[in-house]
């Protein structure tokens, strides 16, 4: 047999797999062919989203033991390559995975990189005979983890039967397993909303929980949507053993595979009548909010003894366990002989309140940025709208009331003050028109949440953002609602929100009350009309959109900035490890970063006193305007101006993710004509490449991949236009023709004189189709299936009219090339 013949595949399948299988591997559960490391970036180019398929990572194989934790990696060439030449692929791999063997073949032989350094060689050659077996390998693994048999007993134990675990939620999984069976008493797992937090959670507690290392299990949240969702969820496989700690619970409303609403009845743990707690259970859920209180009888908690759990999960647990004189944190404390696990998207770091303090250093983190860049998380685009009144400031003529006749203090108010001290209701109007401007432009029926200063800017816009959609909200009221901690009804759609088979609600006003822990996973648009100066806050609120849903049509959302909040993306802690600033009591205080506690004087609760939102999201919300009684000398909360003050547009930009995962910041003709250059710098060398270019389409889709966003530049310059033309205008000044003209022009010239009448009105049918559809249309292989050809006769027919498809080729390249000839 020769070899060099061979494809990869057959490589594979003739020699590595075969030599794999003799030395002890087998089956689905240790070989795993094509395992999925990056699911591909997703671009956003316009209003449209495409991944791209370049940036998609699979290993030819990964090596698993007892089908849960990878330990090698095997990446093959065909036999025309040196046996090595895939190790640099197969070290990326190991990296990803976490583990310390690789492999490289050609169906030769393998080459060995075992970083162990077991025999104290960290590379050499192997025959396909000499292949080490699965004990070889385990052996070596566990001797470099330096475990003990009874910490290599719950390690192996196996995952839960589900969906394949994605590669960075079997580091997360396995890590805290590890750290928990070797005796770690805390750790803290970060990973980035939408990332998989609680079923992460799920496989930790399922494992140490059939190997028997910890018996009973309490997983506490501060939402109890957040434990309804797990339990219907995630943590379904529990039931029978699984119960929650609530003394009201009714019943989780789920809907079924037809849609139909149904509450599905859970196993209380609380009787509701006497209070008692059953303790027959092996695990349990609840809010912190459920088992405490300032009354000692709900402190639910205490009736169990402080050694009756040996595990806690913390879910979101840079909220108010977070703080070390919490009452939350009283839980956390009377059970401290149990191992605690927090997970969070946004570890908190201040003067006074510090996760790495309490859970350690995180044990594993996966950030957005990683998530987008892999594929798992859904990218963004930003659209800045600067108000002139927020920009420019305001201030108010001498002796000016405001429409409660209060004097308004005289100086200048700027963004800031906007929803805080002072309330222009035409602002609230240019607002609502402008995110319903951009819902009409794209899906009007798009989930939307709209993040206000305070529950009255909350309330304020669901009635701006009412009137400005009248059309729908006469017939359908909940289209807007207002979802805040004060307002019952509003809480009670809640669900419905969240829930992609309901169309109601679509559009919720909040203040704090949804920027955490609430799984929309199907919102496509943000707006940010709140003054933001906390880290964790914006990452949390960023975090309502970033989740992946294809199958919904979810890939990519937008954020429609009113108050420069987006700047704070471009701050190197958005993406970067929490540094901890946090002093114990009575130490010497150190002033925290401004992008974690808020300029001063601003409201935020972690410079004023306030209220944390991020510690009890059902706290007194700053805001309400009260107005004083008749003479009082109170001065009002805000000052409240109608129609006497006008607001405007001052400028709106928009900026996409470059392929590096930055915003872009210059004008998007600057960016584009960089971005060319970077390819060719000059006309003349992207006149050659384009002309030579057998499909122009492909072309296009290479250059957007390097980070031209083709469809961005046709809705700013002309959607009308060809991509040739777009960039000819923008990266090298060249006067543009629409597509339109360019057809008119080939029609004029007649160059098509030897072709018979159905291929000539074939070609005139392709023309006309390039004027109105663009060149990827005429070069679709489907093109022929579409009117108006489908009426001139099957794809065979036309074809055969010009004597045969390469003749049709050819003709296609001639209408090709009078289209993009410089003008007579």
């Amino acid at each position: 047999m020769d070899k060099t013949k061979l494809s990869e595949s057959d490589i594979c399948d003739k020699f590595i797999r075969p030599a794999m299988e003799q030395a002890g591997w087998h089956g689905f559960d240790q070989i795993y062919r094509e395992f999925p490391l990056r699911a591909g970036r997703v671009s956003v180019r316009g209003n449209k989203a495409h991944r791209d398929l370049s940036t998609v990572l699979r290993a030819d194989y990964a090596l698993f033991y007892k089908a849960n934790i990878p330990i090698a990696v095997v990446e093959a060439k065909d036999n025309n390559k040196p046996m090595g030449s895939g190790m640099a692929q197969a070290i990326n791999y190991a990296e990803l995975l976490g583990v310390p063997f690789c492999f490289a073949s050609n169906g030769d032989g393998f080459v060995f990189r075992d970083a162990t350094l077991a025999d104290g060689v960290l590379e050499k050659n192997l025959t396909l005979d000499e292949f080490p077996s699965p004990q070889d390998l385990w052996d070596r693994y566990c001797a470099w983890k330096g475990w003990t048999p009874a910490v290599r007993q719950v390690a192996e134990f196996d995952y839960a039967p589900s969906k394949t675990p994605r590669y960075y939620q079997i580091n997360a999984i396995n890590r805290t397993v590890e750290a928990i069976a070797q005796g770690q008493n805390r750790a803290m797992l970060v990973m980035a909303t939408g990332t998989g937090k609680t079923y992460t959670a799920f496989q930790i507690i399922w494992r140490l929980w059939k190997s028997g290392a910890k018996k009973r299990i309490l997983f506490l949240a501060d939402r109890n949507i957040l434990i309804d969702q797990t339990m219907v969820n995630d943590f379904r496989p529990f039931k029978g053993a699984m119960a929650k700690l609530s003394p009201n619970a009714k019943g989780i409303e789920t809907v079924n595979a037809q849609g139909q609403v149904t509450i599905e009845e859970v196993d209380l743990a609380v009787n509701k009548t006497t209070k008692l707690v059953d303790k027959s259970y092996e695990i349990y859920l609840s809010l912190y909010q459920a088992v405490t209180g300032t009354e000692e009888e709900r402190n639910i908690y205490k009736q169990f003894s402080p050694d009756f759990f040996d595990l806690i999960v913390v879910d979101e647990c840079h909220r108010g366990s977070a703080n070390e004189d919490s009452a939350w944190r009283e839980i956390l404390t009377y059970f401290g002989n149990a191992a605690q696990v927090g997970l969070t998207a946004t570890p908190k770091e201040t003067q006074d309140t510090s996760n790495s303090d309490y859970f350690g250093e995180p044990i594993y983190t996966y950030s957005l940025k990683q998530g987008i860049e892999d594929g798992f998380l859904s990218p963004y685009k930003v659209v800045r709208v600067d108000l002139d009144k927020d920009t420019f400031g305001w201030r108010p003529t001498q002796g000016m009331t405001d429409k409660h006749g209060h004097l308004i203090e005289d100086r200048i108010y700027n963004a800031t003050d906007m929803n805080r001290k002072l309330v222009l209701e035409q602002r609230d109007e240019v607002v609502a028109a402008k995110v319903t401007e951009y819902l009409k432009a794209t899906d009007r029926y798009a989930k939307t949440i709209v993040f206000c200063e305070d529950i009255d800017h909350a309330a304020r816009m669901r009635q701006a953002l009412a009137n400005a959609n009248a059309d729908i909200c006469k017939d359908q009221p909940r289209y807007v609602v207002q979802i805040t901690g004060d307002n019952a009804e509003g809480k009670g759609q809640l669900d419905n929100f969240i829930d992609p088979e309901k169309p109601y609600p679509v559009i919720a006003t909040t203040s704090k009350l949804m920027s955490t822990g609430v799984d929309a996973q199907t919102c496509k648009l943000i707006v940010l009309d709140q003054n933001i100066k906390s880290m964790t806050l914006f990452k949390q609120i960023i975090g309502r959109g970033t989740r992946l849903r294809e199958d919904l049509g979810k890939t990519w959302f937008t954020i429609l900035d009113f108050k420069r909040a987006t700047e704070l993306f471009a701050d190197p802690k958005f993406d970067g490890e929490p540094v901890q600033i946090y002093q114990p009591k009575g130490d010497e205080p150190v002033t925290p970063p401004d992008e974690l506690t808020g300029t001063p004087g601003m409201g935020d609760p972690l410079t004023t006193g306030q209220p944390d939102p991020l510690a009890d999201p059902f706290a007194a919300q700053a805001g309400g305007y009260t107005a004083p009684g008749a003479g009082s000398d109170v001065e009002p909360k805000k000052y409240v101006l109608g129609g006497m003050v006008t607001v405007a547009v001052a400028r709106e930009r928009v900026q996409y993710l470059s392929a590096d995962g930055k915003l872009i910041t210059e004008s998007l003709r600057d960016y584009t004509r960089i971005n060319l250059a970077k390819q060719y710098d000059s006309l003349d060398k992207f006149l050659q490449a384009w002309n030579d270019a057998d499909r122009k389409a492909a072309l296009v889709e290479e250059l957007e991949k390097q980070g031209v966003l083709i469809e961005a530049l046709a809705e700013e310059i002309g959607k009308d236009l060809d991509p040739f033309d777009l960039l000819l205008h923008v990266a090298y000044n060249q006067p543009p023709l629409t597509r339109r003209e360019r057809a008119n022009r080939v029609k004029k010239r007649n160059a098509f004189t030897q072709y018979g009448p159905v291929a000539r009105k074939v070609i005139d049918a392709l023309i006309d189709k390039y004027a109105d559809e663009g060149i990827a249309t005429i070069e679709s292989n489907d093109v022929f299936k579409v009117q108006p050809f489908t009426q001139m006769g099957s794809a065979s027919e036309l074809v055969k009219c010009f004597g045969g498809r390469p003749q049709y080729l050819g003709a296609l390249q001639t209408l090709e090339r009078e289209l993009y000839a410089a003008k007579p």
